[in-house]
């Protein structure tokens, strides 16, 4: 049990042991909760002063706050989780908040587009979403004839984009390939259809329009960029694979944790009540969000393609545009808690292809997501928040329950259903 403390007012925690903090983040949309909690001035309320620095890529990010060079970043949900089960550092990094849930896509180039359409179900002109990887495979076929490999890019080996293309492509009957650390083979591509390899998010678009790739896997505003340039056509968003998943958490070394305890607090404080800032008012700060980090410092793309998944609304082909309100979701319903099922959902994806080799039990998968996701903490901060009156106990769930779990729900697109407490079945 991750948490059973009631929301009540506690004993105040102590100013933070360290003020003076570097955190890094990649040029994805969903690095805003960030930027807002610096631009808001909700850091510098909890005594903290941050600088924001942009990454080149996730393994840059993910190796300079195992060095220390960055105190903390915005992470892809599964990086804890690799560390946490020895996957990648015996370095542990610990999640204490949810960044974001959703907010990825899968986006093919026009090329692939018109093959796949062909087999697509069409309503009222246009395709039925969510579209199958199946429709790939009459392109993999002429691919294949052809002697040419069928790329597809993500963004980090233990991330949520090449766990999302790997999920989407098999259940439409597309192998994307097994890792096998065992046998020194972390390639990726045992028994692959199509081959997966790393792009860093910015550079999707080029890679693609250069024919290195024929699609990828990404956050925005990449695949939103995609359409905007006329390049290519997302074909599926994350919430249609697993409805509501962790796809970036705020992550720190647990030494960090441990040495500066009132520090990770008070990051944690200010991280809420950015996430809250975001979701307010059925989204209505969104669109002032966007001019923030269309920033050169944070983002830095167009405005008017960032805003589309952001304030809610989403284009597949040019002119197909769909409403997607949680498309991106930051505090609404969730509250960027840090779920132990989020966790155990990652693993089994860590699992299924290969990154952990061997079996293991239920009970593994638990010890796991609660040593790498940490509610504790940020029930801690939760309880400040409202013992300071910056936020009312109604804002959050009842924490005298163990809200850790999520209850089973079913994937959009092939039914199967996920139960947190059941990770071998599943």
């Amino acid at each position: 049990v991750l948490c059973l403390l009631p929301l009540v007012a506690s004993a105040a925690i102590g100013p933070p042991e360290k003020e003076g903090l570097k955190f890094g983040f990649i040029k994805l949309t969903d690095m805003v909760p960030l930027a807002i909690a610096y631009e808001k001035g909700f850091f510098e309320d909890e005594g903290l002063y941050v600088t924001l620095e942009a990454q080149a890529n996730w393994k840059v990010l993910f190796d300079r706050v195992i060095t220390g060079e960055l105190d903390g970043a915005h992470m892809l949900a599964a990086m804890p989780l690799a560390s946490a089960s020895g996957v990648t550092t015996k370095t542990e990094i610990i999640s204490p908040f949810t960044l974001s849930y959703n907010g990825a896509g899968i986006t093919v180039a026009n090329s692939v587009w018109s093959e796949m359409k062909k087999t697509v179900p069409m309503a009222d002109g246009k395709p039925v979403h969510p579209i199958s990887a199946a429709a790939l495979k009459p392109v993999l076929e002429q691919y294949k004839a052809a002697g040419k490999p069928f790329n597809l890019g993500m963004t980090f080996p233990i991330g949520t984009h090449n766990y999302m293309l790997r999920y989407w492509l098999a259940a439409g009957g597309v192998h994307p390939g097994f890792y096998a650390p065992l046998k020194g083979d972390n390639s990726g591509s045992v028994k692959a259809e199509a081959m997966l390899s790393v792009v860093p998010p910015p550079q999707m678009v080029p890679t693609m329009n250069s024919g290195t790739t024929v699609g990828y896997c990404v956050g925005e505003p990449w695949n939103q960029q995609a359409v905007s340039t006329g390049l290519g056509v997302p074909v599926i968003t994350s919430e249609n694979i697993w409805l509501d998943g962790a796809d970036k958490a705020f992550g720190v070394t647990k030494d960090f944790a441990d040495q500066y305890p009132d520090t990770t607090i008070h990051i944690v404080k200010a991280l809420i009540r950015a996430s809250a800032w975001l979701d307010a008012n059925n989204n209505a700060n969104r669109p002032e969000a966007v001019r923030i980090i269309a920033q050169s410092t944070y983002v830095g793309a167009d405005e008017k393609v960032m805003a589309n998944s952001m304030t809610g609304t989403f284009e597949f082909e040019k002119g197909d545009k769909r409403p997607i309100p949680d498309f991106n979701k930051f505090f609404r319903g969730y509250y960027g808690y840090p779920y132990a099922s989020d966790a155990v959902w990652w693993l089994t994806q860590m699992r299924r292809w290969g990154h952990i080799p061997a079996q293991q039990s239920d009970s593994w998968y638990m010890d796991i997501a609660k040593k790498a996701y940490r509610g504790d903490i940020y029930i801690a901060a939760a309880k400040e928040l409202v013992a300071e009156g910056k936020m009312k106990a109604t804002d959050f769930p009842d924490f005298a329950q163990d809200i850790s779990f999520k209850p089973p729900q079913k994937s959009p697109l092939d039914g199967i259903e996920f139960d947190g407490h059941k990770p071998n079945a599943y």
